[in-house]
């Protein structure tokens, strides 16, 4: 099972970048399949976890998504390395975008699988062992702001993460939680997200003033949901378990102006 998966995933990730490795990660019920997108040369280097959203890190036909491919070949080339962490694949998962009771919850599971990850990464000798960011997309950018929360301080022994970026994350339940950062967060998100409205992000990292460590936000104009994938005119999908106006239907795509600025943002933020 173990070798198929691999093979199936290696496929995928040599139509999309010649750098990219798979691996296994984690043990347990944290033994996770990842794919690495590193830099030319030895290192060491800094580098961020990849969370994916509640679709997962694959597409139907077995590539990575191009959002994720693209992140990682644009991060790599600039010094970063990034490991992206596939949460379902490996649990019998497909997409979550419908499921309404998760088996793999972004406030528990996925927590666990950036904890397995990043002592992966420290464990490797290519890698900055005090330079681990976490790096999220929807579902995946909440799981990030769970696994930095203070009371989840690590006790391994080996340094925290760094820093979080965490894209158009759901800050619902967070904000109910009186969420705060003990690592310097950035939250990117539109504010014509209507999926996961920007406005709760907003309302949360004002509650943390004062309790938090370094905590911003950037809401981005006329931006939807997945503003940062390439190429992605604005569509309208639906059969979400959860949407603003409670109806499973929201728009996704590109903002060319958010991708930008992102993107910039984003390699100055992991390079700090």
């Amino acid at each position: 099972m173990r070798c198929a998966l691999a093979t199936f995933i290696l496929v995928a990730v040599a139509t999309s970048a010649a750098a990219a490795e798979v691996l296994d990660v984690g043990e347990g019920d944290t033994a996770l399949s990842a794919v690495l997108y590193r830099p030319a040369g030895a290192g060491p280097f800094p580098v961020a976890v990849g969370l994916h959203d509640c679709a997962g890190m694959l597409s139907t036909n077995g590539q990575i998504l191009r959002r994720f491919a693209d992140w990682g070949e644009r991060l790599s080339k600039q010094g970063i390395a990034v490991l992206f962490v596939d949460s379902f694949t490996r649990r019998g998962l497909g997409s979550q975008c419908g499921v309404r009771e998760r088996k793999v919850r972004s406030f528990r599971e996925r927590v666990a699988d950036a904890y397995a990850a990043r002592r992966w990464l420290q464990n490797q000798g290519w890698a900055v062992k005090n330079r681990v960011s976490l790096l999220g997309w929807s579902n995946g950018a909440a799981g990030s702001l769970w696994a930095v929360r203070p009371r989840l301080m690590p006790r391994d022994g080996m340094p925290d993460f760094r820093s979080v970026v965490a894209f158009y994350p759901s800050c619902r339940r967070l904000s109910a939680a009186a969420w705060s950062a003990r690592v310097p967060t950035l939250i990117l998100t539109g504010r014509a997200d209507d999926w996961t409205p920007a406005a709760t992000c907003e309302q949360m990292v004002a509650g943390a003033k004062g309790r938090s460590a370094q905590a911003s936000i950037i809401v981005y104009p006329g931006a939807y949901h997945e503003f940062d994938r390439p190429d992605y005119p604005v569509r309208m999908i639906t059969g979400l378990a959860n949407s603003a106006d409670g109806t499973g239907r929201a728009h996704v795509g590109t903002n060319p102006a958010a991708r930008s600025d992102a993107i910039s943002r984003v390699t100055e933020w992991l390079r700090r």
